[in-house]
């Protein structure tokens, strides 16, 4: 695994073997990276990464630039490692906590830009996601929820769908806070 882009372009990350998450293809972060690219300024974003696994995704928008990530990992093992890596590339605009994703949202007294959220696609919650994070009210206006998940979802008629965008058997639904909401 490495970061495709921005100042820690090429760096590796390296998990430990035994590690359960399954993180982002390269290959899709790619992708998904230039979409955002299109869109977004990256110097102004919040971002939320929640179920953070190894934490590519919040070392991604680290290396953008972003304002500030949140990370938010339960697992200690993978969390520490996040730590670890966010201390060991020097990031100052990220910060790793360890919290399930639900509680977290629930408690949690700030807006972001952008949420991206990679539970397990086996997640027994993972359709009532979009819903939880609009009712949390997390987002900032025409702010994003990007949710990743496997084949078999299909989140296209929620009232806030935007796009899904696919990359191999990488999903990518794409949800947006819209003006009048």
């Amino acid at each position: 695994m490495r970061i495709v882009s921005g100042t820690y372009k090429g760096r590796l990350i390296r998990p430990p073997k035994n590690f359960r998450a399954r993180p982002t293809t390269d290959f899709a972060k790619e992708n998904l990276f230039n979409i955002l690219s299109n869109t977004f300024d990256f110097s102004d974003l919040e971002v939320l990464d929640l179920f953070s696994g190894t934490g590519s995704i919040s070392y991604e928008f680290a290396s953008r630039g972003c304002k500030s990530v949140v990370s938010i990992e339960s697992n200690f093992k993978h969390q520490t490692f996040i730590k670890k890596t966010i201390e060991d590339l020097g990031l100052e605009n990220v910060r790793s906590i360890k919290s399930d994703a639900f509680r977290y949202v629930k408690s949690c007294p700030n807006k972001f830009d952008l949420v991206f959220a990679d539970p397990p696609y086996d997640l027994k919650e993972m359709e009532s996601i979009p819903d939880f994070i609009f009712e949390q009210n997390i987002l900032k206006p025409e702010g994003w929820l990007i949710l990743e998940h496997g084949d078999k979802k299909d989140f296209g008629r929620h009232k806030n769908f935007k796009e899904i965008r696919k990359y191999g058997g990488v999903n990518f639904s794409i949800f947006e806070v819209y003006k009048n909401n």
